[in-house]
């Protein structure tokens, strides 16, 4: 797979350093330890394989190729996890306590941070905001608002896991390491919100101690039943 015109790895310095100033990481940071953010990638789609073929659908939105396809597929991961976590912060479900609250906020704005990252390194190869579809979710109700953040952020670790073999340039694969541990890190603590302990359970970890992957249309097909948008990823990389 040939790199793409998308130069991230300059970039690198000063959007920490932006980071570091806009993200929010108080308690949630000095009890998790996250230390920087970046960026990531994701996968793309078998064409043979996958039932893709090689048309964009009328009205779905392209996600490209090369690495700009996995950059743009992490794009809106992220901007889907930012929609959620921004839902989150603006109705509070019921019965939510002090400490949740300020370890959802920063999740968000890790979410948010990470959004504004892949948007900012794209440039004009970015694929549009997305139109969210979270008719599903009762964010009134804890359960409701835990049960969708938990199944966003396996999904999360599981589509970075996924995209790594396709990464092609060294310094995105680097970037997508710092992120999926940043991923693991809002897994683990969800999970535990749900119940204590199941942080790292066999539901999610296998008996060789690894997490999950999953391939970009399995990702994909999941994460579109939260989009109105229409993603498609036929022209991503395949291996």
């Amino acid at each position: 797979m040939k790199n793409d015109s998308i130069r991230l790895q300059p970039a690198l310095p000063g959007e920490e350093a932006a980071y570091n100033k806009t993200v929010s990481r108080k308690k949630f940071l000095s009890a998790l330890g996250i230390g920087s953010l970046s960026l990531a990638a994701i996968v793309s789609c078998n064409k043979d394989d996958d039932g893709m073929g090689s048309t964009v659908p009328p009205g779905s939105i392209d996600l490209g190729k090369g690495d700009t396809g996995i950059l743009n597929y992490a794009y809106a991961l992220e901007q889907l996890e930012a929609a959620f976590y921004t839902k989150v912060a603006q109705s509070p479900y019921s019965g939510i306590t002090a400490a949740e609250t300020a370890l959802l906020t920063d999740i968000r704005d890790h979410e948010v941070a990470h959004r504004e990252f892949f948007k900012k390194a794209l440039g004009t190869a970015a694929i549009p905001a997305l139109n969210v579809n979270f008719s599903g979710i009762d964010f009134s109700k804890r359960d409701s608002v835990l049960a969708t953040a938990k199944a966003f952020e396996d999904l999360g670790v599981s589509a970075y896991n996924g995209a790594g073999a396709l990464i092609a340039d060294k310094n995105y694969l680097l970037l997508a390491g710092k992120i999926v541990s940043v991923e693991a890190r809002h897994a683990a603590y969800i999970r535990d919100l749900i119940s204590n302990g199941s942080f790292a359970d066999n539901t999610i970890i296998d008996a060789s101690g690894m997490d999950q992957a999953k391939a970009p249309a399995d990702v994909l097909m999941i994460a579109q039943s939260f989009l109105t948008s229409k993603l498609w990823g036929g022209n991503l990389p395949k291996s």
